[in-house]
């Protein structure tokens, strides 16, 4: 009750956005990877600079299991098939992550993540054409380890991190506690090293994890959309002003946004897409509950509570809430591509799919005029 309260304070606007469903618009649709039997999911995507090359990692299993990883030359329209890994990705525990990054020299080199204990990198120079091997990050472990990196502004070469533990993970040995803490990492190097993660939330009342990172259009905020474990409460958001020196406490998300691992881009006109998979608290509904669906909004919406532009359902999931850790990527032209798993053939293990959509058309079928844009 006390939530639930504390969200109605909280909002400025409770409606929700238009609805517009994409589930059955094949010609939106690409299969990135798919194989009978066999559990594919929880895929990342990074974007190269061409404009068209985007890389995607998963794992052969829910969470663990041996990384896979494909290439996309077109922009998402066609990928490669499996790509040859390193020998020891086959030993991933959880899901993989990557990402772009830039040196203080202005270089740039992917950096992909496989978390539990203990936290392990690998790294490419050459765009992904050849890899390292994961090797250990130091003495510590988390949940979906570096879901989020973001640069550091003003700091060529610094970057930050955020991820989860619920005290199985951090360190060898550790047990479950009940409480879930958000951790903030650095690196100071491009991502070579971290430093050790220090706990910027903690909490065993409210389980907030899963941190997706979205900057405000000048640069200068940045907010963490996140997770709520225990589904009692809203999903929530974090706020810093400052590079993440400091963090107000959380607050509510607009309903139209309840969910897990939200990750988003920024379309040229300022808006955000934001995907996730739409999970309402106990107690409340959804019209698209276990679905993959994405948010057209502004920073400002997310902030103050308001619900937003538009709400899509761009695939329906046939089991339970099990879809949705999505790659975002922006193209040139501004299409936006989407990729993730989820049980998208009834009565079959979930694959790999990627879903493409433009913002005008998005407008012009929910009705947002280029005034309110």
């Amino acid at each position: 009750m006390i939530a639930l309260l504390a969200l109605s304070a909280f909002l400025q606007d409770v409606r929700l956005p238009p609805f517009l469903d994409l589930d059955g618009e094949v010609s939106r649709q690409v299969v990135v990877d798919r194989e009978k039997g066999q559990y594919l999911g929880h895929p990342t995507t990074a974007l190269l600079e061409d404009g068209k090359t985007i890389l995607c990692v998963y794992p052969k299993g829910h969470g663990k299991g041996p990384i896979l990883y494909q290439k996309s030359v077109d922009g998402g329209r066609t990928w490669s098939g499996r790509l040859i890994t390193p020998a020891n990705w086959i030993t991933s525990q959880e899901t993989p992550t990557i990402h772009r990054v830039t040196g203080a020299d202005g270089k740039k080199r992917l950096i992909l993540f496989s978390g539990l204990y203990p936290a392990r990198i690998a790294s490419s120079e050459d765009d992904g054409a050849t890899w390292t091997e994961l090797a250990p990050l130091g003495d510590w472990g988390g949940i979906v380890v570096m879901g989020s990196v973001e640069a550091v502004r003003g700091k060529p070469g610094h970057l930050m991190a955020f991820f989860h533990d619920d005290g199985r993970f951090f360190r060898k040995g550790g047990k479950a506690t009940g409480i879930f803490t958000l951790l903030q990492t650095r690196s100071e190097d491009a991502g070579r090293t971290w430093s050790e993660p220090k706990s910027i939330q903690t909490s065993g009342a409210v389980h907030l994890c899963e941190p997706g990172s979205v900057r405000s259009p000048d640069g200068k905020d940045l907010a963490l959309l996140l997770r709520e474990n225990r589904r009692q409460s809203p999903s929530q958001f974090m706020l810093t002003r400052d590079e993440g020196q400091t963090w107000e406490s959380p607050k509510p998300l607009h309903p139209a946004l309840f969910g897990d691992r939200h990750t988003a881009r920024q379309a040229p006109d300022g808006r955000l897409v934001i995907s996730f998979r739409d999970v309402p608290p106990k107690g409340t509904n959804s019209l698209t509950a276990g679905d993959w669906v994405a948010w057209v909004g502004t920073f400002d919406d997310i902030i103050h509570g308001r619900p937003g532009q538009a709400k899509i359902r761009l695939k329906k999931n046939h089991k339970g809430g099990d879809c949705a850790y999505p790659g975002v990527e922006i193209l040139p032209d501004g299409t936006f591509v989407l990729t993730t798993y989820g049980h998208w053939t009834p009565g079959e293990p979930p694959y790999i799919l990627s879903v493409r959509l433009k913002l005008d058309e998005v407008d012009s079928r929910v009705g947002v005029k280029p005034a309110a844009r």
